[in-house]
């Protein structure tokens, strides 16, 4: 059993074709943009939309454990009594009340990765497995790798590499492509940005390029944080350095999605207020001239 926040079908920006991607909960980075915040903890957690709350209390009405009052803010939770059982989330007509993090066996999930194998064949897709982090549970993730791939199911893993090398050796074992986010080349600002220093991911690239193994790069282009000329051709020259025949990056622009999430869970986007923007069309082309100097292509987007 593990927990998921999320599965999302017909993806087409998660590898090649039209996939089913399985979100699990926990990642041992805490990037300061982060898109699924809601995919940071292990735990179960609860969302709240405001704008969606009608003030019906029919979820203050059945909470068993009495944690839920109405006030003038909208729904307010005791967090020392609210066990996180649903049924708040189970009952509210709006769909104001969510609970992330739903424990799924692997022959759950396998089933309804065989619900969409028809569109897999078709597009020439597949399952990818993203989070959160799922490095993060090598047992569960090795698992259903073996079984979509005992069923010839393309595989890929959206990974930030923050993982033990023996873990990214086996797991490499049993998909056929990872997804990499590569955000900051300074270690002292990768861990400022997100949590922790980048040693391990730069190391674990590196392992995984001169394997032969197929790895697509991503790089989250903000302003303010990464999208510098400095880090640009550090980024450019580590990546040219690799046996990699891609040798294509995807720069994706930075926009603030996250934020929305964050007041669902009550917690705060970008707690210290790190100057973020998204890049102008000045910088993206600088920073693909950049690349393209060093033999990458960009593609802006996907």
């Amino acid at each position: 059993m593990g927990l998921i926040f999320d599965i999302k079908r017909y993806a087409i920006n998660d590898g090649p074709g039209i996939r089913t991607t399985i979100f699990m909960k926990g990642c041992p980075l805490s990037c300061v943009w982060c898109h699924n915040p809601e995919g940071l903890s292990c735990r179960k957690q609860k969302l709240y939309t405001k704008k969606k709350c009608i003030g019906c209390n029919t979820c203050v009405k059945a909470c068993p454990q009495k944690a839920l009052t109405w006030t003038s803010e909208g729904i307010v939770t005791d967090r020392s009594l609210c066990d996180l059982c649903g049924t708040c989330a189970e009952v509210c007509p709006a769909m104001a009340m969510e609970i992330s993090g739903t424990e799924y066996s692997i022959d759950y999930l396998m089933k309804e990765i065989g619900k969409e194998t028809v569109f897999m064949d078709r597009s020439e897709g597949g399952v990818t497995f993203c989070g959160g982090e799922p490095l993060l549970h090598p047992e569960m993730l090795l698992e259903l790798l073996r079984r979509c791939g005992e069923l010839g199911i393309h595989r890929a893993v959206d990974t930030t590499l923050f993982a033990r090398p023996e873990i990214v050796r086996e797991v490499m074992e049993h998909s056929e492509l990872f997804l990499v986010d590569l955000k900051q080349m300074d270690t002292v600002k990768h861990k400022l940005y997100c949590g922790v220093p980048n040693e391990l991911i730069l190391s674990n690239l590196r392992l995984i390029a001169e394997a032969g193994y197929k790895f697509h790069i991503r790089i989250p282009l903000i302003e303010g944080i990464n999208a510098d000329e400095e880090n640009m051709v550090q980024a450019a020259a580590f990546l040219s350095s690799l046996p990699w025949e891609h040798r294509t990056v995807n720069l994706l622009l930075y926009h603030d999605i996250g934020k929305n999430k964050h007041d669902k869970l009550g917690t705060t986007y970008n707690p210290n207020r790190y100057p973020m923007a998204t890049p102008s069309e000045e910088t993206v082309q600088r920073c693909t001239d950049i690349f393209n100097r060093y033999g990458i292509d960009v593609i802006v987007g996907g």
